[in-house]
């Protein structure tokens, strides 16, 4: 797209969101609107991963595990750490889909724990919310243990793993989804959120969707409305990084632009990276400048949280 051309969509896009004041568009090939030339190199910290740690009560409907990468900081610093929660249509698939982003945010301190968690239809929403719900207080049961500081913890998920992060980052105290196992604890510092479906009751009762809820949108108008993030959105949400292919056929664009309004409006820092010329899978595997971009943000956001022992 000619650049003239961009500039004048971007001033479209934007006028509208002038008002919140702290969102941004990157271009849709992925290239930062007012790029520095002059950014600074990553410097990257080596990292080790435990084998895979239980992360459910004793007492939870399926055990569950966490795939944890520490990285190999010195001294008594408290890190950052990052929830990793995978796709699959909340029925498949598996931590391993999100093992690359879960070493890159290793790479750039981050304390990772990357994520399996109940799938439909055997396990209808809230369960996968719960899952995470609890995962959050696991991390903060371990933070003294893996140096969390637990005002920076982040979510990062692709497709309905973006969906539950997202999903959790919208819960706030009075929240009807924030008992019985949310509180305090499992509040996210920001999310990332890559092919992120953001309002269910846009599907036309698609199999996944309707067997992950149990119904359909008729049958369940009130389960549809309270899974759907961007229904969700108040003043309260935590920052977002959202990144989606432009030719996604499955979780069409709309729901990250959408989205991305939603938090503008509502005066949440946001920022949306399209990629040009991707669909739902191409978005994901070639997410490096994405995810580049993504941890630029989540640099700045979390910069004002950071605390030492």
């Amino acid at each position: 797209m000619p650049g003239w051309r961009f500039r004048l969509l971007g001033l479209v896009l934007c006028l509208p969101l002038l008002a919140g004041g702290c969102a941004s568009q990157r271009s849709t090939d992925g290239t930062p609107a007012s790029a520095s030339q002059d950014a600074p190199a990553t410097v990257e910290t080596a990292f080790h991963r435990l084998p895979a740690q239980p992360y459910t009560p004793p007492d939870w409907p399926e055990a569950l595990s966490a795939r944890v990468y520490l990285p190999d900081t010195p001294g008594d610093t408290k890190r950052p750490a990052a929830l990793v929660v995978h796709g699959g249509g909340w029925q498949r698939r598996g931590p391993e889909d999100m093992a690359p982003i879960a070493e890159r945010l290793a790479a750039h301190g981050f304390v990772v724990a990357n994520i399996a968690y109940r799938f439909a239809p055997e396990y209808r929403f809230p369960a996968q919310l719960h899952d995470l719900q609890v995962a959050m207080a696991w991390l903060h049961d371990h933070a003294d243990d893996w140096r969390i500081d637990t005002e920076r913890i982040v979510g990062v998920g692709y497709s309905s793993g973006a969906h539950l992060v997202s999903l959790l980052g919208m819960q706030h105290a009075g929240s009807p989804l924030d008992r019985p196992y949310g509180g305090e604890d499992t509040r996210l510092a920001a999310v990332v959120a890559g092919g992120l479906p953001s309002d269910l009751l846009k599907f036309d009762d698609g199999r996944l969707v309707v067997e992950f809820i149990g119904g359909t949108r008729a049958e369940k108008p009130r389960a549809y409305r309270l899974a759907s993030p961007a229904r969700q959105v108040t003043e309260n949400a935590p920052p977002h990084f959202l990144f989606h292919g432009n030719l996604d056929s499955l979780v069409p664009v709309d729901h990250a632009t959408d989205m991305y309004a939603r938090l503008a409006e509502a005066g949440v820092p946001a920022e949306l990276y399209l990629q040009r010329l991707r669909g739902h899978i191409t978005a994901f595997l070639t997410r490096d400048g994405a995810m580049e971009a993504a941890l630029s943000f989540l640099d700045e956001q979390l910069a004002s949280l950071e605390k030492e022992e």
